[in-house]
């Protein structure tokens, strides 16, 4: 028999009202960065769960607006997240700050001398910021470094041979040239001069500066934290606990700390529990990585990058039209591309879904271009972050050359073929005139097919659409003055639009699409149009895919962006 002590039970009964009725300061740690999109499969969401989700973030802070217990946010401010999804946090928090309640950003440092421009700017959306006393603020603007291996090449022996459409595809740049070509120069300055743009004027408006004030202050950093303090970039120097401690005294000794995706999982609970009669829904489709033929796969590892596989990207979206429920798709894209026939397979599946009577909507994260932007053109609504990079409209193919390499290590190559063109895409010969001559009719079909469908996508001349593309890449606020996407913003904007073009109410649910239990994932699919069908595969390169990709191991496709185009 137990013996309750009366006074514990009464303690335990005041402490559980306490919990449910006590002021809330909401929290949010961005140090190791934002997970965006549904972990595909249980060994992924293992690997995640202690990683924020941008979903649970951006719903939480939504639900908190309207919620009279929340007092205040506090955030850490860490690097890596990318600035298109600054940028949706940004608005977030202004939303957040808007409905009257505190925001707090704060960090040891921006940056530690440097690399701070991205997070200092999402800090700025706050109405306070606070850094260590011993932190710096990094704000030292936008760069894009770029090599070129040619020089190199050539001294190993090794002969880059590509083909491109068109100029500003500079994507075999690296390998061709020992510099940038006027349009290299000219794409890459416009890229980096958007995006400070962007900042300068976020930042000003934020701090209540004049934009040749920060465009100084940029000029001058890294600033010291006493230097930013005296300029109005910060607001106090100060450590986690004196931080804590302010905010606590503007809400309450009793308040208690709640990270918003906890916030978001615990009071959303009603919304996700069985319905008598279940509501009409906005299905979530989200792709992240290059694209590539097959199923999309995933590195065993957290923080590797994963791929989008046209198997499963079309599963997803034919599952969602499939159901009934389903009366919008908001399509999440952040891709620098990769295969083009991929890229058509899922651009063909989006137009058959607006042809069934589904809205779709597309949401462009850090890097939507090249295959990334064709598997987006097709839908009714393309919506992007002024700092999404995209575009792209262009095609290249090539390989290297090594048999000068080869022949200077003593390495003799033999061949015996049948067939005039099967050792074209042999890396121990050049192409000849016949080979180059199908290449060229390969590349045209695919650029006259690209913009083809891009100008029929943006209800735009095709000749415009030309001058647009030949291979260029575009910041979002300059694709959206260029109409090559409709309105700048992140997933609440789609999800707004989507419930809009469904008629549906203006709170009517989004669902991860397609969703499935921990069983689902591990049983065979019945078909083709199974919403198990469209699941994740553990890469087999796992943390080295993207070194694989580039040996050739396999090719990443025509409709690549090259390089690193994550703007930090």
């Amino acid at each position: 028999m137990v013996d309750l002590d009366p006074g514990k039970v009464v303690h335990i009964f005041q402490d559980a009202r306490e919990r449910r009725t006590a002021p809330l300061i909401l929290e949010l740690d961005l140090t190791e960065g934002l997970v965006e999109g549904a972990p595909p499969d249980p060994l992924a969401a293992l690997l995640t769960m202690r990683k924020p989700h941008l979903g649970d973030v951006l719903d939480g802070l939504r639900r908190a607006r309207g919620d009279s217990r929340v007092k205040a946010l506090v955030v850490k401010i860490g690097g890596g997240i990318g600035l298109a999804r600054a940028q949706e946090l940004r608005a977030a928090v202004q939303a957040f700050r808007e409905s009257g309640k505190l925001t707090v950003a704060w960090t040891e440092t921006f940056g530690e001398t440097g690399l701070g421009t991205v997070p200092y700017y999402l800090a700025s959306a706050f109405e306070r910021i606070y850094v260590q006393p011993s932190g710096d603020v990094g704000l030292t603007g936008i760069s894009l470094e770029e090599p070129f291996f040619k020089g190199a090449l050539d001294k190993v022996g090794v002969t880059p041979r590509f083909v491109k459409r068109h100029e500003y595809k500079t994507a075999p740049n690296s390998f061709t040239e020992t510099s940038y070509t006027p349009e290299h120069a000219e794409s890459s300055g416009r890229l980096v001069a958007s995006i400070g743009e962007q900042i300068v004027a976020g930042v000003a408006e934020a701090r209540g500066l004049t934009q040749d004030k920060v465009r100084e202050l940029i000029d001058r950093g890294p600033l010291l934290g006493p230097e930013a303090l005296e300029a109005g970039l910060v607001d106090r120097l100060g450590y986690r606990d004196e931080v804590y401690a302010d905010v606590r005294k503007e809400t309450g000794e009793g308040a208690l700390l709640r990270y918003v995706s906890r916030y978001n999982r615990t009071h959303g609970l009603v919304g996700r529990l069985p319905h008598t009669k279940q509501p009409n829904i906005v299905a979530l489709v989200q792709g992240h990585g290059p694209i590539r033929l097959g199923r999309s796969g995933r590195s065993p590892l957290p923080g590797q990058s994963s791929a989008i596989g046209s198997d499963t990207m079309a599963a997803a979206i034919r599952a969602a039209v499939k159901d009934d429920r389903v009366k919008a798709i908001v399509f999440r894209v952040d891709s620098p591309g990769g295969s083009y026939v991929a890229s058509d397979a899922i651009w063909r599946e989006v137009v058959l879904a607006r042809e069934a009577g589904k809205p779709v909507i597309v949401s462009m994260g850090n890097v939507a271009a090249s295959g990334g932007y064709f598997v987006a053109m097709g839908a009714d609504v393309i919506v992007a972050q002024p700092g999404t990079l995209t575009g792209s409209i262009g095609v290249f193919v090539g390989k290297p050359v090594i048999n000068d390499l080869l022949s200077r290590v003593g390495v003799e190559m033999g061949s015996v073929e049948s067939g005039a063109h099967a050792r074209m895409f042999s890396t121990t010969r050049d192409f000849s005139a016949s080979e180059l001559e199908r290449l060229d009719l390969f590349l045209d079909r695919i650029y006259d097919d690209f913009t083809a469908k891009a100008a029929q996508g943006r209800n735009l001349p095709q000749d415009r659409i030309h001058e647009l593309a030949r291979g260029r890449v575009w910041t979002g606020a300059d694709a959206k003055d260029n109409g090559l996407v409709d309105e700048l913003g992140g997933l609440e904007l789609a999800f707004e639009l989507a419930r809009k073009k469904a008629g549906l109410a203006a709170d009517a649910p989004v669902r991860s699409y397609p969703h499935s239990s921990p069983l689902e994932r591990f049983r065979s699919a019945d078909s083709s149009e199974d919403r198990t069908a469209a699941r994740a595969r553990l890469e087999a390169w796992g943390p080295i895919s993207g070194l694989a990709a580039q040996l050739g191991l396999p090719s990443a496709g025509p409709l690549m962006l090259p390089g690193n185009w994550n703007i930090r």
